[in-house]
């Protein structure tokens, strides 16, 4: 058991340039904090895992296959394993959980 505090975890860039805290990391999950900046976007990628997508903030958009979802505060989009996926900030920014299980090493 352990206490996590989002706001003392240091923020790194990730490969696809998106600034991003790794918040936990295990084989059962991996839980990441995305903060895209205002007009930001990760491009379509998919995973061999579920995916929970989690808005702490901002507003934007989350396309699924081909369903695209207006998210905002507290919102949530669920995406089974290996589905094309993309996330577009809004001018607003956009922080978001991203819960991947099991986890991706």
């Amino acid at each position: 058991m352990s206490l996590i505090k989002r706001e003392e975890i240091q923020a790194k860039v990730n490969k696809k340039g998106i600034l991003m805290k790794t918040l936990v990391d295990h084989k059962d999950a991996t839980v990441r904090n995305l903060l895209l900046k205002p007009n930001q976007s990760i491009p379509p990628h998919q995973v061999p895992v579920h995916v929970l997508f989690y808005v702490i903030e901002g507003q934007g958009s989350i396309t699924i296959g081909d369903q695209s979802y207006a998210v905002k505060n507290q919102d949530m989009v669920t995406c089974s394993p290996n589905t094309p996926m993309s996330v577009q900030a809004s001018s607003t920014g956009l922080s978001f959980l991203n819960i991947k299980t099991p986890s991706i090493k």
